[in-house]
């Protein structure tokens, strides 16, 4: 189980009205957390706001999903750094598998955005993962050592004690069709990335497990070495889902 903070969080993905997302947040709100845990929640941009005022008082970090690397500028639709922070949020998702796959985010694009979130206080989330097939062809640790040299290599000296989150999320697991890793599975993989990332930033860096994780397989993943939280998706996406999840995982914090 986790040596430090246990984080529970979730993305929503494009899901929710502000009204939806108010509602979830004060359903959380209300509920008591261990002190080892760190409950976080990622709304799509348009929700940011609404929830980080109405969680203001809790224990919550409330993220983005996504963020250009510039400051400002010509950049149609995206937001920066300093606009995330500006609504209120504290964390950044970066570069889940949908942005690679579906708006051609690569390892490249990922690390251009790693330094700009730290330098604004934000702390980063970034999503790793290998695809089936190179699970199939015996590469997983190969895609994921390299993805996270390159996520963390660049780091600036001044930032390299600064928080920063991997989130370990295998891209045959993610999504509607997704089968989870097995908890055995998972736990040698974060074993890996633990690693890797130990020798790039010389401290031990948090992974999270995500991918199809529910209240069945939940503890499983949390009673793992090396796994020090859970990202959910859609089993989180009601608020009695989230807490459940919670409630369940809370005593590995003990």
């Amino acid at each position: 189980m986790a040596t430090g903070a246990l984080w529970i969080g979730t993305s929503w993905k494009m899901n929710k009205t502000r009204d939806e997302a108010r509602q979830w947040a004060s359903a959380v709100a209300a509920a008591a957390y261990p002190e080892a845990l760190q409950p976080f929640v990622i709304p799509p941009f348009t929700s940011i706001a609404p929830v980080a005022d109405r969680l203001a008082d809790s224990r919550f970090r409330v993220g983005a999903q996504n963020m250009h690397w510039a400051e400002a500028g010509p950049w149609t639709g995206e937001v920066s750094a300093a606009m995330i922070r500006d609504c209120g949020a504290t964390m950044v998702e970066l570069g889940h598998s949908e942005r690679r796959s579906n708006f051609g985010e690569t390892d490249e694009t990922v690390a251009l955005k790693v330094a700009p979130a730290l330098r604004h206080g934000l702390t980063p989330l970034i999503c790793i993962g290998e695809t089936a097939a190179e699970k199939a062809d015996g590469r997983a640790d190969q895609v994921l050592e390299h993805q996270v040299r390159m996520a963390l290599g660049g780091v600036p000296a001044e930032y390299r004690q600064s928080a920063v989150l991997l989130a370990y999320e295998p891209v045959w697991s993610i999504g509607e069709g997704g089968a989870p890793a097995t908890a055995a599975y998972a736990g040698e993989r974060h074993a890996a990335i633990a690693r890797v990332a130990q020798e790039v930033l010389g401290r031990p860096v948090p992974c999270l497990y995500g991918g199809s994780v529910n209240a069945g397989n939940c503890r499983d993943y949390v009673d793992q070495p090396g796994i020090d939280g859970l990202f959910i998706g859609r089993s989180a996406w009601q608020a009695e889902g989230y807490l459940e999840i919670v409630g369940l995982c809370a005593d590995a914090c003990a």
